[in-house]
């Protein structure tokens, strides 16, 4: 199983957030080039109810297309796809057709829909050893199982350092599980995922 971070074989990125984690993102997203031939899908708590505001938020800060996507949609290299609120977001790539988005009214998971977990384990299971999963700040464990997926699927696992989260139970739930790669600051992170640009050229 290859457990360490190569660039050059990420499909995919998936990241988990929750309290604390807009200020995380605001120090990921808008690094990423025009280039970045990955497409990013990211899990945000948000309170039921009400609309999200944070694909309006990134898209005037991000060279990256940002997405609040519908169920079915196609999954484009270099997008980032925020979940919308109140539905889970998972990833379905069946019978070997292109990933695409699927989204579920199903109940909450760890109180929280859409879910960590949710996310990070369907796209283990779409990605395998091509997935990389970043675990932001947070106040509960959501992402901690997900990232077991993960590693269990032969990915990588990053967590943000809890020194740096506003909220460090999330990250701190997924370095006890034991399946962190590395534990790393937001702009560590972002330094390392602007390695993943555009490989065509």
């Amino acid at each position: 199983m290859n457990t360490s971070f190569d660039a050059q074989r990420i499909g995919a990125v998936v990241i988990g957030a929750s309290a604390g984690g807009v200020e995380a993102l605001n120090q990921l997203l808008p690094v990423l080039p025009k280039t970045f031939a990955v497409p990013v899908l990211v899990v945000v708590h948000v309170r039921q109810g009400q609309p999200s505001l944070l694909p309006v938020l990134f898209a005037a800060r991000c060279a990256l297309a940002i997405v609040e996507p519908f169920d079915k949609d196609e999954i484009a290299p270099g997008a980032v796809y925020f979940a919308p609120p109140g539905y889970h977001m998972l990833v379905e790539a069946e019978g070997g057709a292109a990933p695409s988005i699927a989204l579920s009214v199903d109940p909450p998971v760890r109180f929280s829909r859409p879910s960590v977990d949710v996310l990070f384990e369907s796209a283990a299971h779409a990605y395998g050893q091509r997935l990389l999963g970043i675990v932001l700040s947070g106040a509960n464990d959501d992402g901690a199982r997900g990232a077991r997926a993960i590693r269990d699927a032969g990915g990588v696992c990053w967590a943000q350092d809890p020194a740096t989260a506003t909220a460090p139970a999330m990250p701190l739930a997924a370095i006890a599980e034991g399946v962190v790669n590395e534990v790393l600051t937001p702009d560590d992170m972002a330094m390392r995922l602007t390695q993943c640009i555009d490989r065509r050229q």
